[in-house]
């Protein structure tokens, strides 16, 4: 942060602002009230003008990056399919901005203003696109955390292992659960993977997406 920027008057917007910048560069674990004050170069009561408590912080924070999701590239068709999957990878794009964002929006035990609104978007393209309230309610189900732009998926991918590392589970599960190990070839093999490796990589994202819009389109509506 500049000379100019630190000597910038003090208010909600910008203490969000830093406080967003200073997850993405540190991560959302070392993020304090004490390191985001020097950040400002504040003393640390200064915030508590602006934010309660670090919870609505971090809430505050997490309805910055909400507000920050778009379309994905691509402009819709005017269809509620391509409008719903523009809205989703728009968010996607938004969480891969902000790696740590994804973990607020597990943790938050009740939805943030921001949150209300993208979901309210969201499910008014389906009821635009001639789904009941009761059919949204259950695609809104079987979305899960997919229509948050991030998945919870089978396989922990914090740490993904390496090509080398799979294959060799893929040979030590051959005998004993061989279509495991076909699996775990076939990912080992791969290098289509948009995003890196992993499960959970922009093309198995999409993927799956496509194939539940598939799925919503066949309902009478």
């Amino acid at each position: 942060m500049d000379v100019a920027e630190r000597r910038a008057p003090l208010n909600r917007d910008r203490v969000l602002r830093a406080a967003v910048e200073l997850a993405d560069r540190t991560g959302i674990d070392t993020l304090s009230m004490r390191n985001l004050a020097q950040e400002l170069g504040v003393v640390p009561m200064a915030l508590y003008k602006h934010v309660a408590n670090k919870d609505e912080l971090l809430d505050g924070m997490l309805d910055a990056v909400i507000a920050s999701i778009g379309s994905a590239p691509g402009a819709p068709d005017g269809g509620w399919r391509s409008a719903v999957r523009s809205r989703i990878l728009g968010a996607r794009q938004a969480l891969l901005r902000h790696p740590w964002a994804w973990r607020l929006l597990d943790s938050r035990a009740d939805p943030t203003p921001a949150m209300l609104g993208y979901l309210d978007s969201v499910i008014g393209l389906f009821l635009a696109g001639g789904f009941t309230p009761d059919q949204t309610h259950h695609i809104v189900h079987a979305l899960g955390t997919r229509l948050l732009g991030y998945t919870q998926d089978l396989f922990d991918d914090s740490r993904p292992a390496a090509p080398e590392a799979r294959l060799a589970l893929a040979r030590a599960l051959a005998d004993s659960h061989p279509s495991l190990a076909a699996m775990a070839r076939a990912a080992a093999h791969d290098e289509s993977s948009v995003v890196g490796s992993g499960c959970d990589d922009q093309f198995e994202f999409e993927f799956a997406l496509d194939l539940l819009l598939d799925g919503f389109d066949r309902l009478p509506h």
